[in-house]
């Protein structure tokens, strides 16, 4: 019994090592991190923890499709393997989660900037999974700098959404 669960765990990284994996994971979820960061300090619906999960679920997905790509499931010209079609999916599916945090008040939208930065967080876990952690880490960093440097540039200008709010609560 013992035997065969150690041989199960020994074969199930075939494509991708385990210490790989695990580099990839943890950078998806430390980049998804620092958005997610910024998000929770703004007080936003979708902070810390979820732009982290959402983006290691994403490079989880592209890490088990590896996986599975290497696995034998018939004659290799039957086998088709489409890296865009899983894509396709997770950007689906974190859209959705993504929508779900948008909503309506009194006649504005809200939370756009938090659903397109969890977007953005399933982009940064897909791009881990597939091993393209400077390009990850690159879109990280122009991100932030989206984030801050045109919110202190919005206020410099005095167009920003949260001091119009401010002006008109006091008018209201």
């Amino acid at each position: 019994m013992v035997e065969v669960i150690l041989q199960e765990l020994k074969g199930t990284f075939s494509a991708v090592p385990p210490t790989v994996a695990a580099t990839r994971l943890i950078a998806a979820i430390l980049l998804a991190g620092i958005i997610g960061f910024e998000r929770e300090k703004r007080e936003k619906p979708a902070g810390l923890r979820t732009h982290m999960l959402v983006s290691m679920a994403a490079c989880l997905f592209i890490i088990v499709s590896q996986q599975l790509a290497s696995l034998p499931f018939g004659a290799e010209d039957s086998l088709r393997v489409d890296p865009l079609r899983l894509v396709e999916a997770v950007t689906a599916g974190v859209a959705f989660l993504a929508a779900g945090i948008i909503f309506t008040s009194g006649g504005k939208v809200r939370n756009i900037t938090t659903g397109a930065s969890l977007w953005l967080a399933g982009a940064i876990g897909l791009s881990c999974g597939a091993g393209q952690m400077p390009l990850a880490a690159m879109a990280t960093l122009i991100t932030v700098l989206v984030l801050l440097g045109l919110r202190a540039f919005e206020r410099l200008l005095g167009t920003h959404h949260e001091m119009l709010e401010d002006e008109e609560e006091r008018r209201g």
